[in-house]
C-alpha cells in the first residue's frame, strides 16, 4: 500500500473541483435576485430525480454539480434574495463563504486544544471582541455553538449549575422545589424544547405576557414570581430576549437586570438577532443592560451575514462554564496548562472550525463596515414602514430594529379568526407569485403581516416593490 486509497484526487484535480463549484457558487448568487424568492414546489420532481443516484458507481463531476446546483435553484426558499424579507437569514457574505471553504479544506478538530491551538485562539480572539462590544467584563468566556437553541441550552445548564452547585453530579434531584424559568411570551419557544432536554420538563418555562410594545412586563413578571415562590417553586433563570422573532420587540433590560439582581436571578440575554446592533456605536445604546448580564447569546449567521450556523455563547461566569461541561478521559490529549480546552467548556465534543468564517468577515471588512450596513437596514425598515403606511397599512409592532408588522385596518377591527385567515392569505399569495417572501404573524392575539430588511443586497427598488406586492395582492383577498 505505497499509494494513497482510493478516495485520494490529486491537486490538479482538486483544484478543478473547487473552481467549478465555486463558479457554480458565483453564478447561483447573480442568478437568484432575478428569478423568483420561492419557487414552485415539485417534491416529487425532487425524489424522482434523486432517485437515479444509486451511489454504487462514480459519477461525472460536472454532471453532479451543475444537477445539485439546479435542485437548489429549483427546490428552496432562496433566502439570499434581496427581497426575503422572511425570518432572519441574511445572504451571505463571500469572506464568510470563503471560510466555510478553508475550514472544511483544513479540517481540525476543535475538541481539544492541543490538536487546534490556532483555531482554538481564532475563534476565542472573536468571542472576545464580541464580548468586550456588548460591555462585558474583561475574562468572559464562551463558544461557537451550531446555533441559538444551542447557545441558550448551554445558558440553562450553566444557570443550573451555579444556582445548584450539585446540579452537575445529581441533576434536578438537587432541587428541593421545582426549578423554574422566566421568558417573554413573544420569545422563541426554543425555551420549550430546551426545557424537555434539560429534564425540567415543558412546564418549566413560564411565559410572561408583554405590554403594547410587546416587550416582557416587568408588573406581570413579579407577580408570577411570588406566587410561584408562594406555592414552592424555585425561580432560577430570567431570560431577556434582545430583538423578538415575531415583533423585533426589546425587553427592557435595565429594568431586568435590577429585578435579577434584587430576585437572585441568573439573568440570559437571548440576544441572537438584535446583538449584533453592538457592532455599531450608533445603535449600541438599545441594548443597555446587556453588560450586566449573565450570559448572552449572539448568532453571526442571522444580523452578521455569516453562511450558516454560527451561533456564540458568551458569560462572564467562566467557573461556571466549566463546571457544566468540564469531564475528562483517557483518549482526550492532556490539556494545555493554562487553557480550557473547547470540548470541557461546551455541549459538543467534536465540531467543526464555525469561528473562521466570522473571524474571516470581520478581518476583510471591518466593523464599521458592518456598523454600516446595520445602520442602513435600520433606515430601510423605517422606509419599508413608511410606504406600507401611504398605502394604508396599520402598523402593530414598535420597534427601532427593522421588523415592520402591519394589518389591513378594515380586517383588523373585525373577527379575530377571519383577520387571522385573510393575513394568512395575503402572505401566502406574495409567496406564490415568488417577487418577494413575507410571512404572517400572530402577535398577542392580533394578526397582520411580517416583514424584516435582513439582507445586504436590499434597496430602496426592493422596498417600493414589496409594497407594490402587498397591495396587489390585498387586492385579490
Amino acid at each position: 500500500m505505497s499509494k494513497p486509497g482510493p478516495l485520494h484526487v490529486d491537486s490538479g484535480h482538486a483544484a478543478a473541483l473547487l473552481a467549478q463549484a465555486s463558479t457554480l457558487a458565483t453564478q447561483h448568487h447573480v442568478d437568484v435576485p432575478g428569478g423568483p424568492v420561492t419557487p414552485p414546489a415539485d417534491v416529487a420532481a425532487i425524489r424522482a430525480r434523486l432517485a437515479a443516484y444509486d451511489f454504487e458507481t462514480a459519477r461525472c463531476a460536472d454532471d453532479v454539480f451543475a444537477d445539485v446546483m439546479d435542485l437548489l435553484r429549483s427546490g428552496m426558499v432562496h433566502t439570499s434574495h434581496p427581497r426575503y424579507f422572511g425570518l432572519f437569514n441574511p445572504a451571505p457574505t463571500w469572506w464568510g463563504v470563503a471560510g466555510e471553504l478553508i475550514a472544511a479544506a483544513a479540517n481540525p478538530q476543535l475538541a481539544a486544544y492541543p490538536h487546534a491551538w490556532a483555531p482554538v485562539e481564532i475563534e476565542r480572539h472573536v468571542l472576545r471582541f464580541l464580548a468586550d462590544r456588548l460591555g462585558l467584563p474583561a475574562g468572559s468566556a464562551g463558544s461557537f455553538t451550531v446555533g441559538g437553541s444551542e447557545a441558550n441550552q448551554t445558558a440553562v445548564i450553566v444557570a443550573l449549575t451555579k444556582h445548584w452547585p450539585d446540579y452537575a453530579q445529581q441533576g434536578v434531584r438537587a432541587v428541593r422545589g421545582r426549578p423554574l424559568l422566566y421568558a417573554s411570551a413573544e420569545s422563541h419557544l426554543a425555551w420549550v424544547k430546551i426545557a424537555h432536554v434539560a429534564g425540567l420538563g415543558r412546564q418549566a418555562v413560564r411565559l410572561v405576557p408583554v405590554d403594547a410594545a410587546h416587550r416582557m412586563d416587568v408588573d406581570q413578571l413579579r407577580t408570577m414570581l411570588d406566587a410561584d415562590r408562594a406555592a414552592g417553586d424555585e425561580p432560577f433563570l430570567l431570560v431577556a430576549t434582545a430583538g423578538t422573532t415575531g415583533a423585533g420587540a426589546l425587553d427592557p433590560l435595565p429594568e431586568l437586570v435590577t429585578l435579577a439582581r434584587e430576585s437572585g436571578l441568573y439573568l440570559h440575554v437571548d440576544a441572537a438577532w438584535g446583538g449584533s446592533v453592538a457592532l455599531s456605536d450608533r445603535l449600541r445604546p438599545l441594548l443597555a443592560g446587556v453588560e450586566a448580564a449573565d450570559s448572552v447569546t449572539v448568532d453571526a449567521h442571522k444580523w452578521m451575514s455569516a453562511p450558516m450556523g454560527a451561533g456564540m455563547f458568551l458569560t462572564p461566569h467562566a467557573d461556571a462554564l466549566s463546571a457544566s461541561f468540564d469531564v475528562r478521559t483517557s483518549f482526550m490529549p492532556d490539556a494545555a496548562d493554562g487553557t480550557l480546552d473547547p470540548y470541557a467548556s461546551s455541549v459538543q465534543w467534536s465540531r467543526r472550525f464555525t469561528g473562521l468564517k466570522v473571524f474571516l468577515s470581520l478581518a476583510g471588512q471591518g466593523r464599521l463596515a458592518f456598523a454600516r450596513q446595520l445602520e442602513r437596514d435600520v433606515a430601510l425598515g423605517e422606509l419599508l414602514a413608511l410606504r406600507l403606511a401611504e398605502r394604508g397599512w396599520v402598523r402593530i409592532n414598535a420597534t427601532p430594529l427593522p421588523v415592520v408588522c402591519v394589518a389591513e385596518p378594515d380586517v383588523d377591527r373585525g373577527d379575530p379568526g377571519l383577520s387571522r385567515s385573510w393575513h394568512a392569505a395575503v402572505a401566502d399569495e406574495v409567496v406564490r407569485r415568488g417577487r418577494a417572501w413575507i410571512s404572517s404573524v400572530q402577535l398577542a392575539g392580533r394578526s397582520g403581516l411580517r416583514l424584516c430588511v435582513t439582507s445586504y443586497l436590499t434597496t430602496e427598488r426592493d422596498i417600493d416593490l414589496v409594497a407594490g406586492e402587498l397591495d396587489a395582492c390585498r387586492a385579490l383577498s
